[in-house]
């Protein structure tokens, strides 16, 4: 990309470990792109509460900068927050309330509607509604995390770094000890029908753990359910497992949009069973982790027990590693700054013909 710029980027999470009772699946590849963008000369400032430090304690104040009023900026960047019932739906200073939607309203008023400023919106929970103003909106883009996106979106897959592909060896990886047959770390969020579908019926025949916040759990009393674990935690869980389903909400199912789960088992040598109706489920896995029921996962997953330790389980994780291409970092980089580019493009090309 041409030039350097200061990217003004808003986003409710943490960028270090943060805290177990909280759902953010973007820790595992958000400081990457964050840290990754910085090594490409852009400057990169925080404009949501400080979460690491308010609910973490981890101070990061001397790596990266933090700003909750209006600082100058050149583009703003924003993972898109939606209304979520008592929680940032309520007034700002009552008992649980989060302020991000607030925050991002303030933030795309003062910049992007006042001062006409770049805006690109990265839609990663598929939550910005087919009608918003914001898709039709002048020098303002939106991202999608999925092969398919909607149509004017743009592509913005999670990313895996560069470095953790380049170092996963598959060989050490096939044969470190793994006493969980299935493990599954996510939250239960809109995925009862796959998991009724695929870990459910595994789950009543094989060792099983599931790690994350389940709350209606009464159909499933054979399943043992861990609750939340800490995010650390969850490569640990993919480290004892051997392998894991990708359950996906049908929004991204149908759009292609696979989790960042994926490469977080794949790293920790836990092979993904995929489940069919994603699209293009064949991009994400090899043929023979593709299932299409309950039954075929506990086929797959007897199978994988067979060869468990052995060059062909090796020769298994280093296909998944080379699917994970897809997401690398360096890639997904270059795709948004090609979306900067764009936006900021339209900007000067606007004044020029002004």
């Amino acid at each position: 990309m041409g030039h350097k710029m200061r990217i003004g980027y808003s986003f409710w999470g943490f960028l270090g470990n943060g805290i177990t009772d909280t759902p953010d699946g973007g820790r595992s590849h958000r400081l990457p792109l964050i840290n990754a963008l910085i090594d490409r000369g852009h400057e990169v400032v925080f404009l949501q509460s400080n979460r690491d430090l308010l609910e973490a304690g981890e101070d990061l104040r001397d790596a990266y900068a933090f700003d909750g009023g209006f600082p100058d900026i050149d583009i703003l960047f924003l993972e898109w927050r939606w209304p979520i019932e008592r929680r940032n739906t309520t007034q700002c200073g009552t008992e649980g309330h989060a302020c991000d939607l607030h925050r991002q309203a303030e933030l795309l008023k003062h910049y992007s509607t006042q001062r006409g400023l770049p805006t690109v919106i990265w839609d990663k929970d598929r939550q910005l509604r087919p009608e918003s103003p914001w898709r039709r909106a002048p020098k303002t883009a939106v991202c999608e995390a999925a092969l398919e996106p909607t149509q004017d979106a743009h592509q913005l897959l999670f990313p895996v770094d560069d470095r953790l592909l380049a170092q996963a060896d598959p060989i050490a990886l096939s044969t470190q000890p793994r006493n969980i047959a299935l493990g599954y770390a996510g939250n239960q969020y809109d995925r009862d029908e796959p998991f009724d579908r695929f870990v459910s019926p595994a789950a009543a025949c094989v060792e099983h753990q599931v790690g994350g916040k389940w709350t209606r759990t009464s159909r499933w009393p054979h399943v043992t359910f861990l609750g939340r674990i800490p995010f650390e935690q969850v490569k640990h869980l993919y480290s004892r497992s051997l392998a894991t389903v990708l359950l996906l909400p049908e929004r991204y199912a149908t759009s292609g949009q696979m989790t960042q789960r994926i490469f977080e088992a794949v790293l920790a040598g836990c092979l993904p069973l995929a489940p069919s109706d994603i699209r293009h489920v064949n991009r994400f896995v090899p043929e023979g982790l593709i299932v299409h029921s309950g039954r075929q996962v506990i086929q797959r997953i007897r199978h994988l027990q067979a060869i468990a330790g052995t060059e062909q389980h090796a020769q298994l994780i280093a296909t998944c590693l080379n699917h994970l291409d897809l997401f690398r970092l360096s890639r997904q980089v270059d795709a948004l700054e090609a979306v900067f580019e764009m936006v900021t493009s339209t900007d000067t090309a606007r004044q020029g013909a002004a």
